[in-house]
């Protein structure tokens, strides 16, 4: 711990010492008492005094080069009292200009303009404005070092024209986009960057050293902005859904095909200049993207893809900490109750997902840099309808009515640092157990970026009929910034910290300690652009009673060519470990050596043909086991509205091991083979930038054939099972999807959308050889149809006050 200690003040030692950063860009403010026509056009009057901001560096792949004076980029902006506009001229051939139509909030295979502003100027938090050569609309909102957020949307116009000498865009940005205060006279932070998809180079006005940690801290600066007030920040999204669904269930009293009508609302509404309040009243989320479901064989759960967007939007502040999984909301609850279900009780329709009825969210940020957040949300109790041994039907609650709530306070520092503290709080409704996380986050970084320290300390209360409180905390420190990097990481969690009824949580009781080195390239040598290698080692003991656990080295490298190319390669050594939950009841499991390697390979995706995909070959030391796995990916652009994509996976193991069943207080394991197939196909139809349909089709199809049975013996060894006959214990897996849906924005911020989903599940007991039996067989089984038609319509309170004063 001594050493421990030293070492931590050394390093908070080296943070105190700055690093000089390259000299900030400047740009000066010009109003405007005449409004641009946005059309792309660049032939207002109001544009020809503003200063051009150019000279834009690359960030890639040269990083530090002037951009071409040929192929040069350059950027005026105006503001008045409604909102800020944005001219950009990028001169390059206009045959070469890379201009794919996809769906909003994509880039494709297209170049790209935009804007990046922040209005508070504290190095942490700015709104990026993103516009392709297609016309099409990307925004994003990044925080503290560099993460971005893409499913931020704001409502804003923006147009382009392709021309002889390139392609033009203009932008207005309305103020009830952004968050900023009301001084009289305000300094923006930034940026502005412009991506060539054909050469993959990417430059930046004020430069992005890659070498340097962070983002948003590289901004240049918007001088001189005077008297502007924020807007009232109201709107509406008032929505209307229909559904019919169908599945053949064939029960007496249960119809096979339903129908329901439903109706809700989006608000936002700007409490003052830096806080927005984001509500959903009865939301309707049928029109999501299905989860990627899979067969299953380890003792934690599969953590799914959040793709529901109040949960994905403006979120950053609830993510902190790692104790916000938004599919505990609904989707994927972590609280079941099975005990009102007997054991001669036949399930006839399971709710695996309940009702959200209403979520609502505060955020922003004040001058000082205080961010605050709170978050709740209710769901409905689901209910399961089992029939007894006499043909009896009844409802069953298996989860009551569930509050969810988060508040978080973060504190910007400086040097982009941050103090953070987080609550979440689960309440259910009757007897069930209720739920408390609490954790203080410390993010330190020196004046360059280039040295930091993280610190966190975490919480849980599980209240019910007893109190269990466990404890949680991680300590970081190393070196971010440069081409060499390193880090120690150390996390602690003892037996009884939970946070899994509002986040994801596989294991606690252990020790873990990582070292990480990176050397990383960034300035093109003769064959390549970049080349990033790593070294992570770690170790793990269980905190109580502190007995060893697991050594792992991993180490790859990754290298992008010239022609554009990629290529990765990555190799890990699992030393002998003592795995104590495989067992499935707490008995310790020998858990054997094991080795990999891993390689990767990525296409120039300009290309309107590409292909890449990866092999991996793994192998353990008990019983020779092996697993091979071979993907390919293929995308094929037959032109800027038709793309299709196909995914293909094969994954054999054979002679693996682990849990297979449990008899009486015995864990039982078997050696088995498996084969894991995956297949998918995607397209999409871009009709314009403001409509477009995608259909993605995925059959998953994986096994489990069980060769020999071993007992799981005390000190954590298997030995031949000599008990009765086991059977009924292979495993035979189907998911089989359709996601269709079609878009269309018929006018700014508002939708109509039509879906088509078919679903198939299949799960048996006995092994079906040959991939097409599987696929026919899943295709034969009872399918799940839901078609589904939603109208979500935008109103901006300012419009409609606009509106009534024509009137």
């Amino acid at each position: 711990m001594k050493r421990q200690l030293t070492l931590f003040f050394l390093i908070l030692s080296a943070i105190c010492n700055a690093q000089d950063l390259p000299k900030q860009r400047q740009l000066t403010a010009v109003r405007t008492a005449t409004t641009p026509k946005i059309d792309g056009l660049l032939d207002d009057v109001c544009w020809v005094e503003v200063p051009i901001a150019s000279d834009f560096i690359e960030i890639r792949p040269t990083p530090g080069k002037i951009e071409a004076k040929d192929r040069r980029t350059e950027m005026k902006v105006l503001y008045d009292d409604v909102a800020i506009y944005v001219y950009a001229r990028m001169y390059d051939h206009p045959d070469s200009v890379s201009h794919e139509l996809v769906s909003r909030d994509q880039i494709g295979n297209a170049d790209f303009i935009s804007i990046i502003v922040d209005p508070f100027y504290d190095k942490m938090n700015g709104n990026g404005f993103f516009v392709t050569a297609a016309g099409v609309q990307f925004d994003a909102k990044y925080s503290q070092v560099g993460d971005e957020d893409p499913n931020w949307n704001a409502v804003w116009e923006s147009a382009v024209k392709i021309d002889d000498k390139g392609w033009t865009c203009e932008m207005k940005i309305p103020y009830s986009a952004l968050r900023f205060s009301g001084k009289d006279i305000q300094n923006w932070g930034i940026n502005f960057s412009r991506r060539t998809q054909r050469s993959n180079t990417q430059v930046f006005w004020n430069f992005v050293d890659p070498k340097v940690n962070g983002f948003i801290n590289q901004e240049g600066l918007w001088t001189g902005i005077k008297d502007i007030k924020p807007p009232l920040r109201l709107s509406f999204s008032p929505y209307v859904s229909a559904y019919v669904n169908h599945y053949p269930a064939n029960l007496p009293g249960v119809k096979n095909t339903t129908s329901r009508f439903n109706g809700g609302m989006d608000v936002k509404y700007g409490i003052n200049n830096s806080f927005t309040l984001d509500m959903t009243l009865v939301p309707d989320f049928g029109q999501v993207q299905s989860d990627n479901r899979i067969l299953n064989l380890t003792p934690f759960e599969v953590k799914f893809n959040e793709n529901r967007q109040f949960f994905t939007e403006g979120t950053e502040l609830f993510n902190k900490g790692d104790l916000f999984y938004s599919k505990r909301i609904g989707s994927i609850p972590s609280y079941y109750n099975s005990g009102a279900i007997g054991t001669n009780d036949k399930i006839v329709k399971d709710q695996t997902e309940a009702k959200v009825l209403n979520a609502t969210k505060i955020s922003g940020r004040t001058a000082k840099g205080l961010g605050i957040g709170i978050f709740n949300a209710i769901t409905n109790g689901m209910q399961t309808e089992v029939e007894d041994a006499q043909g009896n039907l009844r409802e069953v609650e298996t989860q009551p009515l569930t509050n969810y709530n988060i508040l978080v306070f973060d504190q910007s520092l400086k040097n982009n640092s941050s103090a953070t503290f987080i609550n979440t709080n689960v309440l259910r409704q009757g007897s069930a157990y209720d739920a408390n996380v609490t954790a203080l986050l410390l993010n330190l970084n020196n004046k360059g970026n280039k040295y930091f320290i993280n610190a966190n300390g975490k919480m849980s209360v599980l209240k019910g009929e007893e109190t269990n409180t466990g404890y949680s905390y991680t300590l970081k420190f190393g070196k971010q910034s440069g081409n060499f990097t390193w880090s120690y990481n150390q996390v602690y969690a003892d037996d009884k910290f939970d946070p899994s009824d509002m986040g994801f949580f596989t294991n606690n009781n252990f020790l873990d300690q990582r070292v990480g080195l990176g050397y990383n390239i960034f300035k093109p040598g003769k064959w390549y652009n970049e080349w990033q290698n790593w070294l992570n080692v770690s170790y793990s003991r269980r905190a109580t009673p502190g007995d060893y656990q697991s050594t792992v080295v991993q180490g790859g490298s990754y290298v992008r060519f010239k022609n554009l190319w990629s290529a990765e390669v990555d190799a890990s050594y699992n030393a002998k470990g003592n795995d104590f939950y495989e067992a499935r009841n707490g008995q310790i499991y020998k858990a054997p050596e094991r080795f990999g390697i891993e390689l990767y390979i990525n296409p120039n995706r300009a290309k309107a043909y590409n292909f890449g995909g990866n092999i991996v070959y793994q192998e353990q030391q008990l019983f020779g086991g092996k697993s091979y796995n071979f993907y390919l990916f293929q995308n094929f652009r037959l032109n800027d509205k038709v793309a299709f994509g196909l995914d293909l996976s094969f994954n054999p193991n054979y002679n693996y091991v682990n849990w297979v069943t449990t008899r009486g207080d015995q864990s039982i394991f078997s050696k088995y083979d498996r084969r894991t197939v995956e297949n998918s196909l995607d397209a999409k139809y871009t009709f314009t930038n403001l409509m477009g349909v995608t259909v993605v089709l995925r059959h998953y199809w994986s096994d489990r054939r069980n060769k020999d049975f071993y007992l799981l013996k005390p000190d954590g060894n298997l030995t031949d099972y000599q008990g009765a006959p086991l059977t009924g214990l292979d495993r035979n897996y189907n998911v089989f999807n359709v996601d269709l849906i079609y878009i269309w924005q018929f006018a700014p911020g508002s939708t109509l959308s039509v879906s088509y989903k078919d679903a198939a599940e299949t799960s048996d007991t006995f092994y079906r050889q040959r991939y097409n039996k599987n696929l026919s067989g899943i295709l034969n089984a009872p399918q799940n149809n839901s078609l589904s038609v939603k109208v979500l319509y935008f109103v901006d309170y300012l419009d409609l006050k606009k509106k009534r004063k024509r009137v």
